[in-house]
């Protein structure tokens, strides 16, 4: 196994880290800031001494070196319904229930763009957005696959979807409001690259809040999955240009209990053996907005 990072200096340089051990060191590749070409097989000499996380899970690194996400996605599109718990959550809270259910069973699976650019998807560390027009808003912890060209998976990373469950609640066709806005996504920490096909991931997630109290956890598995990766991944790209290093996240297993919403001050911690722990403050997405403004 090997694991990809990237990082800012303190000089504003952005450098991509490649796992060298089973130990979590990490060796610069010299000339890119961008894990692409490298995911796609091209070689590259890594350069200088091997940097050390300070924190095996987070990856956080130190030394003035900033954690950023692994990649800056050209688009990020989300599979909707793909566990059974999803399905049944998606059933209780909306208006229109046969909807969850018959794409449950059906051939085509629910896919949705997320994002594009990059402009709504954040990296470790960095805030996560929830509406201040819903009042029920939800981590989605999902497993990401980093594609490269005609959708082949290249790598894994950790995903959030957020999500407002009272905004797609009301009606399925407010989904976009529901998922598509500033801050409605993270990924990372790393890309992971396995040296074989994994047979099944699992995931843990906690929430906690200001006074570090855990609000909420569980955790499952892609084992629990109806649809395989190759079987979304073929979906996406049908008559679909889907450029390289596009993310598809697969869909949650991980659903909170209908009295629980996230707010301000929230911590969302995602982890995945093998990748990491992503970790993410919950602020207004009008904030990011407005922050997003003042650097126009």
């Amino acid at each position: 196994m090997r694991r990809i990072v990237r990082w800012v200096d303190r000089a504003g340089r952005v450098s991509v880290g490649v796992e060298v051990d089973n130990e979590g060191h990490f060796r610069k590749l010299s000339g890119i800031e961008d894990p692409m070409p490298f995911l796609r097989g091209e070689m590259f000499s890594p350069e200088g001494g091997a940097v050390t996380p300070a924190d095996p899970y987070s990856l956080e690194l130190g030394d003035g070196r900033t954690l950023i996400a692994p990649l800056d996605p050209p688009e990020v599109w989300c599979a909707g319904v793909t566990y059974e718990r999803s399905r049944d959550a998606r059933m209780e809270e909306s208006a229109v229930k046969d909807v969850y259910d018959l794409v449950y069973d059906a051939p085509r699976p629910e896919l949705f763009l997320k994002d594009a650019g990059a402009r709504r998807t954040v990296g470790p560390g960095r805030a996560v957005g929830v509406r201040g027009d819903s009042l029920w808003n939800v981590p989605e912890p999902e497993l990401g696959l980093v594609l490269g060209d005609r959708g082949r998976i290249l790598g894994y990373t950790i995903g959030n979807d957020v999500s407002s469950r009272e905004i797609e609640g009301a009606n399925p066709l407010y989904l976009a409001q529901a998922k598509i806005y500033a801050g409605s996504c993270a990924i990372g920490p790393a890309v992971y690259v396995p040296t074989h096909d994994p047979q099944g991931f699992q995931i843990a997630m906690r929430v906690v809040d200001e006074t570090e109290q855990v609000v909420y956890e569980d955790r499952t598995t892609t084992a629990q999955m109806v649809r395989s990766f190759q079987e979304l991944t073929s979906w996406l790209v049908r008559d679909n240009p889907v450029p390289a290093g596009s993310v598809l996240l697969t869909g949650t297993g991980l659903v909170p209990p209908d009295d629980f919403t996230l707010e301000r001050g929230h911590v969302v911690e995602i982890s995945v053996p093998g990748i990491g722990t992503l970790s993410n403050p919950v602020v207004l997405a009008s904030s990011l907005v407005e922050r997003s403004a003042a650097h126009v």
